[in-house]
This record gives structure tokens, C-alpha cells and sequence, in this order.
């Protein structure tokens, strides 16, 4: 525990499970937690994440899946606060506070497309088709407006903005754009 990944210390331990564990921990967690639209969401399959917190005991997240897209990311990601993680399943995003698991947030962003770190600046982004969205150390920071009609690509960041490309319908060409890190305000993009 008081580990590294992708550059954030991170006070947990998570192990992928192929199948549900014979005995289940004795705390188990199904996200999204129930909204409209979502209620058939676990039978499209799931991440099983076996989370090791680093106080308290360990609980089994069930984590549906976005889609069943093979290109879409799946997998456990630490944060810029160290007790939470990012999991993501099929495109679909949660984060999750592993000493509160009972708390989490199902991102905005369906699917997201990419993941990018970057710790110098305490941030953790996720890209969409449309839009990017900032995770801070008190969670959800921003989301940006449209910045593309189809399709974001992150570069990484320069000079304190969150720098990708994003494609414009009118000129069949991919557009540069930059993101403030601070508010999420963006110049440029693909979209207008």
C-alpha cells in the first residue's frame, strides 16, 4: 500500500477477478448503482475488482460494462487522491472511494475513449468522442464543452493546458485544441 501507478500514490490494492471469488468478501458493491436507462447495464457483463483498501476490510466492486467493445478501455486506475480508484469497464467509468465504497460517481463521459495522468499537475483525464473531463484530488473537477463532432485524441500537457486533437465534420481534418486546467474552458477543437 502507498503505491505508485501512472505517476499518483494510491492506498489500495486491487486484483481482476475472471469470475466471482467461491467466498465473497463480506461487503459487495454494484456499480452504477441503480439510475433510469442503466438497469440492464450488469447484463452486459462486468469488471470484478477484489479492492484492498488501505484501512478497513477488502470489498468485491462489480462494475458493469459500457460495451462490449474490446477497444474501449477496462481496467483499474489510481487517482490524484490517493484513496480513490478509477475503475473502468467497457468505456464506463467509476470512481470509486475505497474507504467509502458506498460512495462513488459514474463518470459523465460514455464511453471514455482514453486515460491520461498527469500527476505534476494533480490531474487525471478521460476523454469521450465529444468531451474530456478533469479528476482532481476532490474528485470531478470539469467537464469541457464539445470539442470535437467525432473522436477526441490527448497529447498530454504543455504550459499548464491539456493538449489533443478532435475532428471537424465541415473539413474532414483533425483540429488541435487546448484545455485550461483550471476551469476546463477550451480554445480550438474540431467542433463548431
Amino acid at each position: 500500500m502507498g503505491s505508485s501507478q501512472e505517476g499518483f500514490l494510491y492506498n489500495w490494492t486491487a486484483t481482476t477477478l475472471a469470475k466471482p471469488p467461491l467466498i465473497a468478501p463480506a461487503r459487495n458493491y454494484i456499480y452504477p448503482v441503480p439510475v433510469p436507462g442503466e438497469e440492464a447495464a450488469i447484463n452486459r457483463g462486468a469488471l470484478l475488482i477484489d479492492v484492498k483498501p488501505m484501512f478497513g476490510g477488502n470489498f468485491l466492486a462489480t462494475c458493469a460494462l459500457g460495451f462490449r467493445d474490446h477497444h474501449l478501455p477496462t481496467g483499474v486506475f489510481a487517482c490524484p487522491r490517493p484513496d480513490d480508484l478509477l475503475a473502468v469497464a467497457g468505456g464506463y467509468a467509476y470512481l470509486i472511494d475505497t474507504l467509502n465504497p458506498e460512495r462513488s460517481l459514474h463518470l459523465p463521459i460514455r464511453p471514455v475513449t482514453q486515460i491520461v495522468a498527469a500527476p505534476a499537475n494533480g490531474l487525471l483525464f478521460v476523454a469521450g468522442f465529444h468531451t474530456v473531463a478533469a479528476i482532481g484530488p476532490n474528485g470531478l473537477r470539469w467537464q469541457s464543452g464539445r470539442v470535437t463532432w467525432e473522436g477526441v485524441t490527448l497529447s498530454g500537457v504543455r504550459e499548464g493546458r491539456l493538449h489533443g486533437t478532435g475532428w471537424n465534420l465541415h473539413t474532414d481534418a483533425e483540429v488541435p485544441f487546448t484545455i485550461d486546467l483550471e476551469s476546463g474552458a477550451h480554445e480550438g477543437g474540431g467542433f463548431s
